[in-house]
């Protein structure tokens, strides 16, 4: 039995997936999550295969989970389940440990291709990404600014583009309050801009602002 997570911070999004899960042979729920914290939680408790991972949650985002996952639960395999487009965040999550990426207007058939082929050790791409990964690889990518930033830089960024401040983000990614500050000066050189204010406007323009 293929065991699935749901971790979305909206009840009638976690019940239409859910929907689809179950009508599916040889396949369960494991749990459900509305929070990061939530889902690190039950993750400690109960076991499951495939983690379905939205990006924009309350408290840790998915980017946050994403990161501990990987370090607490290396053999799990990660679905970003979100709904942002693949070219604002899909190359990021893969380089950061997302095992594959996909929208939420998916359709039924192709949300349980992609659980079963992330449950079987794979990558999976849609045909959209494969295109974009393909023009990466060629050199004919965008290569947009925030599309070059390290998993930490992008935490870090996300939280500055929210509002938060330096010692809450310390606290929260359990960094020093000079550490995050050394990101925040090279995030603001990487993407070109000069104050918080314009991280934010830069994270609004381009389609980044997780709420």
């Amino acid at each position: 039995m293929l065991r699935v997570a749901i971790v979305d911070d909206h009840e009638i999004v976690r019940a239409g997936f859910r929907e689809i899960l179950a009508g599916e042979v040889g396949v369960t729920v494991a749990f459900e999550a509305a929070s990061g914290e939530e889902a690190l939680a039950s993750l400690r408790a109960m076991e499951c295969d495939v983690l379905l991972l939205d990006l924009a949650l309350p408290g840790q985002s998915g980017v946050d989970v994403l990161r501990s996952v990987r370090q607490r639960h290396p053999d799990l395999r990660v679905l970003v389940l979100t709904g942002y487009p693949e070219e604002r965040y899909a190359l990021a999550m893969l380089r950061n440990g997302a095992d594959g990426y996909l929208c939420k207007e998916c359709g039924r058939d192709e949300l349980l291709h992609a659980v079963r082929t992330v449950a079987q050790g794979r990558r999976y791409l849609s045909s959209h990404m494969a295109e974009l990964l393909a023009d990466e690889v060629a050199g004919n990518g965008p290569a947009l600014p925030h599309q070059q930033l390290s998993e930490r830089e992008l935490q870090v960024f996300l939280r500055l583009a929210r509002g938060e401040s330096v010692s809450a983000i310390g606290e929260a990614l359990h960094l020093s309050i000079k550490t995050v500050s050394t990101y925040r000066s090279r995030l603001l050189e990487k993407l070109g801009v000069s104050s918080n204010a314009e991280l934010a406007a830069y994270a609004l323009r381009n389609g980044l602002m997780v709420e």
